[in-house]
């Protein structure tokens, strides 16, 4: 089972690209968050690599790190998800907006990828809602959150969702209403009220 590879990009294709590992080319699939970072032709590259074997074909999926990767393995665990769903998802919406989209349950973030529909996206928000609050959702260095994917699991109360809902009301999308009100929650105090929240997430977006 191949776990790494690490070479140099030979070329880069709209869904993969392949790694010349000691004169052997890997073709290797990829999100488009790391075909983007991948560099350019000729350049030292390092993947994290899952392997999947069926009895037709052998494929390679590579990540950048162990985040994407992660993420990869979680969105594929969900039945109807397979390895190239999972990447198009991640294509879509990449790792630092996926946590806050399963966690305040934007199923229409997930449908924006190829060939995922209504009836998807929504088994995948709601299969991987508890799920998603047991690794690191990568929330933003602008949270300053200790507790990770806790802050998210946890610390989310009523006024919260009434903040967000508000906030989805005036045309924010629902993963960054969600993600400016965790944020406002930080700068926010205990007497703070729903219009305080909604003021301080409200800067949040506008920053």
């Amino acid at each position: 089972m191949i776990a790494k590879l690490s070479g140099l990009l030979d070329s880069v294709a709209l869904d993969r690209l392949i790694l010349n590992v000691g004169g052997v080319g890997y073709e290797v699939f990829a999100s488009r968050r790391t075909l983007s970072n991948a560099g350019q032709p000729g350049d030292p590259l390092s993947l994290l690599i899952d392997t999947h074997v069926r009895e037709d074909y052998i494929h390679l999926f590579g990540f950048l790190d162990a985040a994407e990767q992660q993420w990869f393995r979680l969105l594929t665990s969900v039945q109807g998800v397979g390895p190239k769903a999972g990447l198009a998802i991640l294509s879509a919406c990449p790792v630092e907006r996926l946590g806050f989209a399963i966690a305040s349950g934007d199923a229409a973030l997930l449908r924006q990828a190829d060939g995922v529909g209504p009836k998807l996206a929504t088994r995948i928000v709601t299969e991987l809602k508890d799920k998603a609050a047991k690794i690191d959702l990568s929330i933003p260095a602008t949270i300053k959150a200790k507790k990770g994917a806790a802050l998210v699991a946890e610390n989310v109360t009523g006024i919260d969702n009434d903040a967000v809902s508000a906030l989805v009301n005036l045309g924010y999308q629902r993963t960054d209403a969600y993600s400016a009100v965790l944020q406002a929650k930080q700068k926010a105090n205990d007497n703070s009220t729903l219009q305080d929240l909604i003021r301080l997430a409200l800067k949040e977006l506008s920053s």
